[in-house]
């Protein structure tokens, strides 16, 4: 009896989730993105239980058609990619596609697209198995809704943590895709309440002053700056206001958002001279 075997698909999506999807801010993120990628310019959120029981994501996209949206749900259908020549310069924010046969394998979930106005495709997919697609009634975009993540996974389910803590972390997560997208309208509401309005703008410094007030974003001094190939641009916090209200950092390299102590050291050491040691300087 031979001793390897070829994985379930089922297992093999299982073990995919476990790399895309750690809690629901990962759901949140991974669906966003996809809107972003799918060129939409308007983006409802909903969010439930702090994600545990809803997230809901749906945009005005460009939507797929009934032949596509089975694709979209299989491991490795993308539209992003055809050859390994295309890995270089990928330009969206998703490629693989994993991510939605991962979130799909363990939660209830629900997709409901169309391409042009009018007749639209919807498919359910509770714990991987995939159900027969429906004809429905709905305007170009896509919505997808992910319930109850983990209900069939009780050790990743077990981790998740209070509600609370996980929407915090959802809304850490929209804040840096809000940031690096400030042409997009993104609104997010929280048990049916409307948490987050950001209208579309033209600068960060207006983002900014949407999430964190006016008054936050217009005392923050601006970065331009180009040396080669690179070219640096944002806002940075004057030295007298260092240490005065919450630190925030952002970076973002090609329109994705990033985390990189090599950088923030270097903006911090450019303070070096002006402000006490101890305190650290907020950036975007």
């Amino acid at each position: 009896m031979p001793v390897i075997s070829i994985l379930p698909s089922a297992v093999a999506d299982q073990i995919a989730a476990g790399e895309v999807v750690e809690r629901p801010s990962s759901v949140l993120k991974e669906l966003v993105e996809n809107s972003i990628d799918a060129g939409a310019r308007t983006i409802e959120i909903a969010v439930e239980d702090g994600g545990r029981r809803l997230v809901r994501v749906s945009d005005d996209g460009l939507g797929m058609s009934p032949d596509d949206v089975p694709l979209a749900l299989a491991r490795h259908g993308t539209s992003k990619i055809r050859k390994a020549a295309d890995l270089v310069g990928v330009s969206t924010f998703g490629f693989r596609g994993e991510a939605l046969p991962a979130i799909a394998s363990v939660s209830h979930f629900e997709i409901q697209t169309a391409a042009l106005d009018g007749e639209g495709t919807a498919i359910k997919v509770v714990g991987g198995q995939i159900g027969q697609p429906e004809r429905i009634a709905r305007r170009r975009g896509t919505t997808v809704s992910v319930a109850q993540l983990f209900y069939n996974v009780p050790a990743r389910l077990k981790f998740l943590r209070s509600a609370r803590s996980e929407w915090r972390s959802a809304i850490e997560s929209l804040t840096s895709l809000a940031l690096t997208q400030p042409g997009v309208r993104i609104n997010v509401s929280h048990e049916g309440k409307m948490a987050l309005a950001l209208p579309p703008v033209t600068s960060i410094r207006s983002r900014l002053g949407a999430i964190w007030g006016g008054r936050y974003a217009e005392d923050l001094l601006d970065v331009d700056d180009v040396a080669g190939a690179i070219h640096t641009s944002g806002l940075v916090q004057r030295p007298a206001d260092v240490g005065t209200s919450t630190r925030r950092a952002f970076l973002s390299i090609n329109g994705r958002a990033v985390r990189d102590a090599g950088i923030a050291r270097a903006v911090e050491a450019a303070y070096r001279s002006t402000i006490v040691a101890g305190v650290r300087p907020s950036f975007f």
